[in-house]
């Protein structure tokens, strides 16, 4: 049975750490991925790595259009082109920034069992994947960010603020829809 668990939040040290390769498949990688997937679902999120739970090994779930993605030991093997948007995580709630990321990648894991396999992503997919294949080397999106002044604070501004509008409050008010981007 699955469990949700806490997400450890900036300034824990093991959201730093670099997952180890997983190379035992049994019950408690399925017990991990299962408690992956659900407390992704009740943050909720689209994306959760294993370090984000305190466990230092490499595995995560994305979830994207009603498809999930258990991901062990996953690796880029291609990426191309360039996309900058909007982008949060879970570990840092309530903040988000402009990251660019490549538009298109190629990533091969394995799934539960051990059986490899390849996915493609683009768009929310692409970001996602390679969002939560940064938390396994320990990286965070504000460590793209030039500095911390390029983050926006979800809720700040007004709710009648045009979107049109080129004030700060406009980026941080469309960045309520990004909330459920990534973890």
């Amino acid at each position: 049975m699955s469990s949700v668990r806490p997400i450890v939040l900036l300034g824990d040290p093991r959201l730093r750490l670099k997952g180890e390769t997983v190379d035992s498949f049994g019950k408690y990688l399925h017990e991990l991925l299962d408690d992956l997937t659900a407390t992704m679902r009740a943050a909720p999120g689209v994306g959760l790595a294993a370090p984000q739970l305190g466990e230092a090994m490499r595995c995560a779930v994305v979830e994207v259009e009603d498809h999930l993605y258990e991901l062990v030991n996953p690796m880029i093997i291609r990426s191309d082109g360039t996309d900058r948007d909007l982008e949060g995580c879970l570990s840092i709630p309530g903040y988000f920034a402009y990251v660019t990321r490549k538009e298109k990648v190629w990533v091969v894991a394995q799934d539960r069992r051990g059986k490899k396999f390849k996915v493609q992503g683009s768009g929310l997919l692409g970001r996602a994947l390679q969002h939560e294949l940064d938390h396994l080397e320990g990286k965070l999106f504000i460590d793209y960010l030039a500095s911390m002044d390029d983050l926006f604070v979800v809720g700040q501004g007004d709710e009648d603020d045009d979107e049109d509008d080129a004030t700060p409050a406009a980026p941080r008010a469309r960045s309520r829809k990004a909330a459920k981007a990534l973890a």
